[in-house]
């Protein structure tokens, strides 16, 4: 069984936990009813989802939310690098990452193409990856360069999968679900309460605003 977890920035530019789902499969039937539970509490003007490479909760996101998809720049670095030789890695590495470097979208993209071309004499199948993953590897770069750091990866909710892992780890087997819900149910309202009492927010209301079309909302109590 997978546990998946769903972390957002709310219109007051605070991270917050907006809910989890036990599923045996990942497919997109699984993603639709996880979304749209979201939506039923209360969530709506979703602009970026980021995951890693499922192709299921693509389509559910395009469905349910109508939201951009962002695929985990990490991840597709590792499946990029795996067509690589082990001696070309860092050279093809830091090509990629000159797309990165761009000052905007349009440039980014340009630069992308430009180095899945360099690559395709020598490297075809690298070179096809990046065709097939420009539009989504690159889709936060149409959002405000103050959010861009923090809109490429999933990287920003790996600490708290890493405590979760911590702590279940303790446990190892769990003798139901419930049990596993009660668990790390508990390890997200702590981690949610530490973010609303933050001092600091995870985003600044202005650079916020420039992208919200909807006013301040919260998710309501999951059902019982």
């Amino acid at each position: 069984m997978a546990v998946t977890i769903a972390v957002g920035v709310n219109t007051e530019g605070r991270r917050e936990v907006l809910g989890m789902a036990v599923g045996a499969s990942e497919a997109e039937p699984f993603w639709l009813d996880f979304l749209r539970s979201l939506t039923r509490r209360g969530l709506r003007g979703v602009k970026l989802v980021v995951s890693d490479a499922h192709e299921g909760l693509k389509a559910a996101v395009t469905k349910v939310l109508r939201a951009t998809w962002q695929r985990c720049r990490v991840h597709f670095a590792r499946n990029a690098l795996a067509h690589a030789g082990r001696t070309q890695r860092r050279i093809v590495s830091a090509w990629i990452g000159t797309a990165y470097a761009e000052a905007d979208a349009p440039a980014a993209h340009a630069q992308w193409r430009k180095v899945a071309d360099q690559l395709r004499p020598k490297v075809p199948k690298l070179a096809a990856l990046m065709d097939s993953a420009e539009e989504d590897v690159l889709a936060y770069m149409a959002f405000p360069t103050a959010h861009r750091a923090k809109l490429h990866s999933t990287n920003p909710i790996e600490r708290l999968n890493g405590e979760i892992k911590r702590r279940t780890d303790v446990v190892g087997i769990f003798p139901n679900e419930a049990a596993a819900v009660r668990l790390i149910g508990a390890i997200l309202l702590e981690q949610s309460d530490e973010w609303a009492t933050q001092r600091s927010r995870y985003m600044t209301l202005e650079t916020v605003a420039a992208v919200s079309d909807t006013g301040p909302v919260r998710l309501g109590a999951v059902p019982t």
